[in-house]
């Protein structure tokens, strides 16, 4: 997969100030873009919505570097301001990484002049604007439970984790770009987003826990259902003095087992439902999710 020039740039700009992911990461994305895309989205601005979408995960994926990787909560929060706030960021504050903080901007102007000639962009833009809340508030929250793993619990981790997965705002993006959407289908639209946002970030944990718990990041559903039912404990988790043993008791409890029946429960119930929605394919959308999952599963260890 090669990454079209605009994006390539922002990549090789990533390597220069971070080293927490790999190249790998923006070509996975890149290659599954199309598979999460609203059959709304205008013939001859696909292309364009692929990229933006792209940079949206770059966006996205550098805050969750500061505050996971890095346990930089000071740039973070400054850099969050950038979306998310009606307060301005001052990068002069101190503790703020100046030169991170300077890519997180670049991004987020990178992310913005593309949207300039979405056709209804004010239509959306108070929706994305909360949507983007949303993740920026699942990655404090799964900062804290790393941090403080006494506090980890399922609902919680199902309520806020899962909006790490951009869902919402990848799909506000996508009607920006949808002249001929109906708002009337958008309520069925943000309903099945409930269902693939949960689906995705099964995917994803299934596929990176064992990882996280050696990088000190236990905020992943198995583990959590792995300290609710004292399969380890949090001082366990805390100590972190042999993480292999630790993922090693998760493992043999059969809980990713479960996270992947729950995968599959929610694919075969959202398939089952009859829409309405006149103006978007959501079965498209629902059958792409499951390309989604095969990514995730097919690229173990790479991401």
């Amino acid at each position: 997969m090669t990454l079209p020039d605009r994006v390539a740039t922002l990549a090789d700009a990533y390597d220069r100030h971070f080293d927490e992911r790999d190249r790998f990461l923006w070509r996975w994305v890149y290659a599954l873009v199309p598979s999460f895309t609203l059959s709304s989205v205008a013939d001859g601005r696909a292309a364009h919505v692929r990229e933006q979408k792209t940079v949206l995960t770059m966006y996205v994926t550098v805050l969750d570097d500061l505050i996971e990787h890095r346990g930089d909560r000071a740039t973070f929060r400054e850099a969050r301001r950038l979306a998310c706030d009606t307060v301005a960021p001052d990068p002069e504050r101190a503790a703020v990484d100046a030169e991170a903080f300077a890519f997180v901007e670049r991004l987020r102007s990178e992310f913005e002049d593309g949207l300039a000639e979405a056709p209804r962009r004010a239509a959306f833009a108070d929706r994305f604007a909360y949507d983007f809340r949303q993740t920026a508030d699942a990655m404090e929250y799964s900062a804290l439970v790393s941090d403080r793993p006494h506090m980890a619990n399922l609902r919680g981790t199902a309520r806020y984790d899962a909006h790490n997965m951009v869902m919402f705002p990848y799909a506000d993006v996508d009607l920006m770009f949808s002249p001929a959407f109906d708002r009337r289908d958008l309520g069925t639209v943000r309903e099945t987003l409930w269902d693939l946002q949960e689906m995705a970030r099964i995917g994803n944990w299934l596929t990176t826990w064992e990882r996280e718990v050696h990088e000190g990041d236990f905020s992943a559903g198995p583990v959590v259902a792995a300290v609710e039912e004292g399969v380890v404990s949090p001082e366990e988790l805390a100590a972190a003095e042999d993480p292999a043993a630790v993922v090693e008791s998760i493992r043999e409890s059969g809980l990713a087992e479960r996270f992947h029946r729950r995968w599959r429960w929610i694919y075969d119930d959202v398939r089952s439902r009859e829409t309405d929605a006149e103006s978007v394919d959501i079965d498209a959308l629902v059958a792409g999710m499951e390309t989604v999952f095969e990514y995730h599963l097919a690229t173990k260890g790479l991401k």
